[in-house]
């Protein structure tokens, strides 16, 4: 079968969760589009806000996408958030003269199954210098359950 008769037999036959999916892959070529974000951004439908000027958060759904065999939240997708949420907040804090920051470390402590129905990822600024920047991270399910403790480190990119 080709793309479009794969995908035609997928919205005509296929299962809500494959549906989901799809659904998912179209909302993250869109926001590549509109935000030239990363698809893996679109994927997990990340939106975030400044909780305060050093801290930002991301709220997002549990989806199919993210879930492992167990029925938990995947690792990685943990990781992947934390790192995200990290970055977003390095990225939108950089002083003039630099161009975006990249990750060098980052530690995952995972604390509890990623359960439930959203997972809330916050990050605080540690330390802005003038090439390295550190955040720590916590991810939180929509009950309160702590997930995920986190820290990171990037680097800042200059002009």
């Amino acid at each position: 079968m080709n793309l479009n008769e794969e995908l035609h037999h997928i919205l005509h036959e296929g299962t809500e969760e494959e549906k989901e999916i799809l659904a998912l892959a179209v909302q993250a070529i869109k926001q590549k589009r509109e935000r030239h974000s990363a698809y893996i951004s679109g994927f997990m439908g990340l939106k975030g806000r400044f909780v305060d000027e050093n801290e930002y958060e991301f709220c997002v759904p549990v989806t199919p996408f993210m879930l492992n065999k167990a029925g938990m939240v995947h690792g990685g997708i943990t990781a992947t958030l934390a790192d995200s949420t990290i970055g977003s907040l390095i990225n939108q804090r950089l002083p003039q003269g630099y161009k975006g920051a990249v990750t060098v470390e980052l530690k995952v402590n995972y604390l509890k199954p990623g359960f439930g129905k959203e997972l809330i990822s916050r990050a605080k600024l540690v330390h802005m210098g003038s090439t390295l920047a550190t955040a720590t991270c916590e991810i939180t399910n929509e009950k309160g359950k702590l997930i995920a403790f986190t820290t990171g480190t990037f680097y800042m990119i200059r002009k």
